[in-house]
């Protein structure tokens, strides 16, 4: 049996060993379990039931279970947690019938599915946190080696000013790092026990229930939350945003590398590998894979997160679909958040950057790129408007002619009057239009240190 619609043979193409494994059916039920063996626990030292009662620990192992049993019951009960109890409880019987009369003593399922949920949870943003700071790290490292080297700025997909690579790296980065900050963040929301019984009050466990609610979080060391949120999704809701945006960003930079990989711009390549980026009838190819299981996150994630943002709407005290809803989609999510953040990893440490060829492209408009650049050295002689509007023409008679903007602007009188051929040669200089971005890839450099200062003082 599987809960996991990634766990076929396009697996591994979508996510990574390590995140599929946390939302198998194997770590599903175990998290179930280990809510059920620190209630025990905690209902112990609580004085709600008998110490003589450690049988019910020692039985909340997954391997005992059956899952194929437990997926078919479940079909027919509603969820997981009713015949995962009633095999639980028929294992500790097996070896201690008075432990088993305290099996899941004052929960109901859905403290045992979202509390198990958040334990995957926790494992499943380590995970996240990881592999995002590999990429942060790739990423500093290309914006740093390339702050100055120049290439062609892009807007509606045509050649716009020269910028650098470094700029572009580090704009990745910035994005990356906003995600850290939020994942840290929203952290303190989203790892608390859920506990209340039947309708969250904890009318089962009388005056003891808050006592039991504080040992139950210290045993799965999870914050103790304010009260049940049964039906108030917002804390899983906002955990599916987040990676909703991550795997946009991700799919932004793959959508950025992948045009840049395109055979008539040669600008960036992915890393090369056996077996990676083939075709299976063209010799030649060097396909952007990693790239497009980025964007084919990009594409799948956000309908998911609607999903979850659709679920919040749930009826009084226990929902009717809404949280049932989230079951295979939060999972789905973050596998596939996961696989296209280390694929994006994988290609950000290994990828090859032309910068003859960036170069090469900055020249491919024979000097219109730099256009703005004489507009405006043009218009503080005589005029903005006027400056455009002979420039533009130049540009114009340049690209029917096929002649190199130098020479246009050079034999038109009304601007030659103005600018020299020194002047126009220094303008028509991409490497000496950059404006600020060196100053901004060091500014998202020094964000990054000061990044860095703080989570070292945090683990000191």
């Amino acid at each position: 049996m599987t809960f996991n619609p990634l766990s076929s043979l396009t697996g591994p193409m979508s996510s990574t060993p390590a995140m599929l494994e946390a939302f198998s059916a194997r770590a599903c039920v175990q998290g179930m379990l280990d809510f059920e063996a620190a209630l025990s626990r905690a209902e112990i030292r609580a004085g709600v039931i008998p110490t003589e009662v450690g049988a019910i620990g020692a039985a909340c192992d997954a391997a005992r279970i059956d899952f194929e049993k437990l997926g078919n019951a479940a079909a027919s009960a509603g969820n997981l947690a009713i015949p995962l109890v009633k095999q639980l409880t028929a294992l500790v019987a097996a070896g201690d019938k008075e432990a088993a009369k305290y099996v899941h003593w004052g929960a109901t399922s859905q403290d045992v599915i979202d509390t198990g949920l958040v334990l995957q949870l926790r494992h499943a943003l380590d995970l996240i946190d990881a592999d995002l700071e590999q990429l942060a790290a790739a990423l500093a490292a290309l914006a740093l080696r390339h702050r100055d080297t120049p290439m062609v700025g892009r807007t509606w997909m045509q050649h716009a000013l020269p910028i650098t690579f470094g700029l572009k790296a580090a704009g990745w980065l910035d994005g990356v790092m906003r995600h850290q900050e939020r994942l840290t963040a929203l952290r303190s929301r989203v790892l608390v026990l859920q506990f209340g019984g039947a309708a969250g009050t904890l009318a089962s466990l009388g005056a003891q229930g808050m006592q039991v609610s504080e040992a139950l979080a210290e045993e799965l060391q999870l914050a103790l939350p304010d009260m049940p949120w049964h039906t108030q999704r917002d804390r899983v809701t906002e955990v599916a945003a987040a990676l909703g945006m991550l795997a946009g960003s991700l799919g932004k930079m793959a959508r950025d590398i992948s045009l840049c990989m395109q055979t008539d711009v040669a600008e960036l390549a992915e890393p090369a590998g056996e077996g990676r980026g083939g075709s299976s009838t063209m010799p030649h190819k060097r396909n952007p894979v990693g790239s497009a299981v980025a964007l084919t996150a990009a594409v799948r994630v956000p309908a998911l997160v609607s999903v979850m943002l659709s679920g919040m709407v749930q009826e009084h005290e226990r929902a009717l679909g809404g949280w049932q809803a989230e079951w295979d989609t939060l999972p789905e999510i973050f596998q596939l958040t996961a696989g296209a953040l280390q694929q994006m990893t994988q290609v950000a440490s290994g990828l090859a950057v032309d910068a003859a060829r960036m170069r090469k492209n900055l020249d491919a408009t024979g000097g219109q790129i730099m256009a703005e650049a004489v507009t405006l050295a043009l218009g503080a002689k005589i005029g903005r408007m006027a400056a455009h509007q002979l420039v533009e023409k130049a540009c114009h008679r340049a690209s029917q002619s096929g002649q190199h903007l130098r020479e246009v602007l050079l034999s038109d009188s009304a601007i030659s009057a103005e600018l020299s051929a020194q002047d126009i040669d220094r303008l028509l200089d991409p490497s000496a239009y950059l404006g600020q971005a060196g100053a901004f890839v060091d500014r998202v450099l020094q964000s990054r240190q000061r990044h860095n200062g703080r989570e070292s003082g945090s683990e000191r």
